[in-house]
């Protein structure tokens, strides 16, 4: 079994860059809304710790559960894959995640303040896992299928800003808790989309929403979905640098370009590609500045 899940791990969920990145995750939110509410003084601990795993364990859940709703899908458009193919078995899974929820949940009940917003995180998971109990209906609505579960982002958001606004004793309607709530939704939206939109001549069985409204209209939809997004993020970041504020800017007009790029010509490259890297270096540039205005702050 353990053989069966390192492979499954290896190629659909690496363990370590992932949780690293639910660290980053937690921290990022965790901090931005701090030094905007005029924190840098810090009370870092474990729970800090088990905010970081929590966020990478239930993202794990999410991808082992989305392997078990598209199981027959898979096995027709991605047999290679490890469940599909046999190589992992499904009860290997089932054991392995039933552990894992098993673990969250404790930790958090024990250590965390903000346990309500942790079960109301699970639960809308859990629905999603089921399909909302509208399977025949979602599955077969690509954008019905985005509108239910991709604010699973924003809920998980919420739980990170629920914590620190506790544990700090912050007031929890802000401007600031609000646009914090969206910084990492839009970033996942954008992807979701992207990484269905294909050239026509690479549109398969496989629905996408290319297929849906062609490539163009999709496009168009994640460019202003990712103009959106920059608001935000320099919204949070006015107060903390004015050079990231350029920066942030300088990626999205890069990105903007190659979005028409691929509009005129969708066969030049995959625009999925563009967007992870786009939404890499502006994820590394908010954790920057972040770094950047603490040093800041405790040196000078």
């Amino acid at each position: 079994m353990l053989k069966r899940l390192h492979i499954y791990f290896k190629e659909m969920y690496p363990i370590i860059p992932r949780l690293l990145l639910g660290m980053i995750v937690f921290g990022e939110i965790y901090f931005i809304v701090l030094l905007n509410n005029g924190i840098t003084q810090f009370d870092l601990g474990i729970q800090e710790i088990i905010g970081g795993f929590t966020v990478f364990s239930f993202l794990l859940w999410l991808r082992i559960a989305d392997d078990f709703k598209d199981y027959e899908l898979d096995c027709r458009l991605f047999a290679h894959r490890p469940l599909p193919s046999g190589r992992v078995k499904k009860k290997d899974l089932a054991i392995f995640v039933s552990i894992l929820i098993a673990f969250t949940v404790i930790i958090n009940f024990f250590f965390m303040n903000n346990f309500w917003f942790f079960l109301f995180l699970y639960v809308y998971g859990t629905l999603m896992s089921l399909w909302f109990f509208h399977k025949k209906k979602i599955q077969k609505s690509l954008p019905l299928a985005l509108v239910t579960h991709n604010p699973v982002q924003m809920i998980m958001n919420i739980y990170i800003i629920s914590f620190t606004c506790i544990k700090y004793g912050l007031e929890a309607f802000t401007l600031t808790n609000f646009l914090a709530a969206w910084t990492l939704y839009f970033p996942a939206l954008i992807w979701e989309v992207a990484r269905k939109i294909r050239a026509p001549k690479d549109e398969t069985e496989y629905v996408t929403y290319s297929k849906l409204f062609g490539h163009k209209k999709a496009t168009i939809f994640i460019l202003i979905l990712t103009w959106v997004d920059i608001l935000t993020n320099v919204l949070l970041v006015w107060n903390l640098s004015k050079i990231a504020v350029v920066a942030l800017l300088i990626n999205t007009t890069w990105m903007t370009v190659k979005f028409i790029q691929f509009i005129k010509d969708p066969e030049r490259f995959k625009i999925v590609e563009k967007v992870e890297r786009y939404t890499y270096i502006q994820e590394t540039m908010m954790l920057l500045t972040i770094a950047g205005y603490l040093i800041f702050v405790h040196v000078v």
